[in-house]
Parts: structure tokens; C-alpha cells; sequence
């Protein structure tokens, strides 16, 4: 497997963003707010978060690439990182992207595909040496993933790894996310550099942002430990609510980290969930 000082070393050429910036998801801005689970979750799992009581919560909007000088505009796949923070004071961290499947169990080779996918007129000629990718890359095109939306509630997010939740009687279910926006009316048009950024400061100028939180509890047969694996048998529960009221100041050098859980949840064998603590603790060397 990848070093993940290589690994940083390569994404890192790629963007040419500065020093002291995240390697991916560099331009980017923190929100506050709180997490209020439903019922069915709290039924389904009982970390501390999913009492059914609000919790803290701090969102982080970005754009995925790994220069922070790059306008709004720009095509790009959008992140949600979502920082639950209990009332014990334990955290957990998920980390949602607008691309609803991942094309590889491989670090390295995603590493490659984001190296490639900087070289638009030599990208098709990496995909015909990995057809593997094409599925995931071809419903990304159909779902729009990689745009330019005109706010951060335009698009869907989905944490792309599966966790296991227990219950009150430790039984056990598997369960992946999806962030949806609430509808709500368009906050007026921006067309700068930061066009999402001050978008999002004028709909909270007019009330709280409410995302919808889904949940895909696994059926017989779907895979919880691969990032790649499609569940056709899941059932989808409306797990609760994040409702996130104030722009904050900048939070740097705060992690989200997608393996960062608590009691009654756990992490699943997925090769590219369990490799991004030591590239997540690799980039944040660079920048403090």
C-alpha cells in the first residue's frame, strides 16, 4: 500500500496549492449548529448522539480541490464535513462528498486517477487502463457530481463509507448516510470568486440551513467494507435533522476524520476508510 507521505507528496503536486493548506478540500469555511436525531435512528443505535436530544454540531462546506485560489465557478465535486460533538464530550466525524459512489478500494490507485484527472486530454487513456473505475466514474457524470452549483444546498452529499450502529441490545446494523437539503428559496444571485461562500452567508442572514440526514440500513448481501460496493437490498430511514445557524470563525487546524467514532459505532473493514487516519495525520504535520 501507498505510503501516505507519498501519497500527500503526489496529491500535493497535482493541486500546486500552497504550504500550510489541506491537501484536498482546501478552500473551505466552518459552520455551527446542531444535530436532533429522529426516533427510528435513536432506535437503531444508541451513541450519545442519537438520544433525540440537539447536539453541537460544526459543518465544514468545501470544494475538493487542493488550491484554495480556485473560483466558486469552477467544476468541482463539493464536500459536507460534519463534526458531531456529544455531551460527554467525545467527538465523531463524517465526511460527505457530491459523488455518490467511489471508484476504487485502492489508495494508490486513487491517488493515480486524481493525478490523471488533473491531465483532461490524457485522462480517457488512464480510464482505459482501469476499467474498474469507469462504473463509479459514469454515474458521477450522470448525478452531476463534479459541478457548479450556485449554493452549497444544491447537491447531495453521501459519506461514502458504511458504519456499523449498535443498539440498546447491541445488536448490530450497517449504515451509510446521505445529507439532503430541506427545500428552501434561493438566497439571491453571486457570481464571485467565493460565490458559494457569501451564498451561504445570505441564507443564513434569513434563518437556520436544515440538511436532512438519511440513513441506508444494509440488507442481505450488501457489502459494508468496501467503498465500492453498490447495496441494492437497503432499507432508507430519515435519521434526523442538522440545522446549522452561524458562519464560524476559522476552526484550522481542526480535523474532520471519517474513523473517528464513539461508543456503539463502529468502523468497517472498507481499505480506503481504514487508510485515511495516516494520510489525514501526514497532511496536518504539514500544515501546523
Amino acid at each position: 500500500m501507498i505510503d501516505p507521505a507519498v501519497a500527500i507528496d503526489r496529491l500535493r503536486t497535482a493541486f500546486g496549492g500552497p504550504e500550510r493548506h489541506r491537501t484536498l478540500h482546501a478552500k473551505g469555511r466552518f459552520y455551527g449548529g446542531t444535530f436532533t436525531a429522529t426516533p427510528e435512528a435513536t432506535a437503531l443505535g444508541r451513541a450519545g448522539h442519537l438520544t433525540g436530544d440537539p447536539v453541537p454540531v460544526v459543518v465544514r462546506w468545501s470544494n475538493a480541490g487542493g488550491d484554495a485560489s480556485v473560483p466558486d465557478k469552477v467544476p468541482d465535486i463539493r464536500g459536507m464535513a460534519v463534526k458531531f460533538r456529544l455531551p460527554d464530550g467525545t467527538e465523531t466525524d463524517l465526511l460527505g462528498q457530491t459523488s455518490r459512489r467511489f471508484p476504487t478500494d485502492s489508495p494508490e490507485e486513487f491517488v493515480a486517477m486524481t493525478e490523471a484527472s488533473r491531465r483532461p486530454l490524457t485522462f480517457p487513456l488512464f480510464m482505459l487502463t482501469h476499467p474498474k473505475m469507469a462504473p463509479a466514474l459514469l454515474d458521477g457524470l450522470r448525478s452531476k457530481a463534479v459541478s457548479a452549483p450556485r449554493s452549497f444546498t444544491e447537491p447531495t452529499y453521501y459519506p461514502i463509507h458504511a458504519y456499523g450502529w449498535r443498539d440498546a441490545e447491541d445488536r448490530l446494523s450497517w449504515v451509510r448516510y446521505v445529507f439532503s437539503a430541506q427545500p428552501s428559496r434561493p438566497a439571491g444571485s453571486f457570481e464571485g470568486p467565493d460565490r458559494l461562500f457569501e451564498e451561504m452567508a445570505a441564507r443564513l442572514a434569513d434563518g437556520p440551513v436544515r440538511f436532512d440526514v438519511r440513513l441506508l440500513v444494509a440488507g442481505p448481501g450488501d457489502d459494508p467494507h468496501s467503498a465500492v460496493s453498490v447495496w441494492k437490498g437497503a432499507r432508507e430511514v430519515l435519521g434526523g435533522t442538522i440545522e446549522v445557524t452561524e458562519e464560524l470563525p476559522d476552526q484550522d487546524p481542526l480535523v474532520f476524520d471519517p474513523t473517528r467514532v464513539v461508543d456503539g459505532i463502529e468502523l468497517s473493514d472498507d481499505p480506503i476508510l481504514r487508510y485515511r487516519p495516516a494520510a489525514y495525520s501526514e497532511s496536518i504535520s504539514r500544515r501546523t
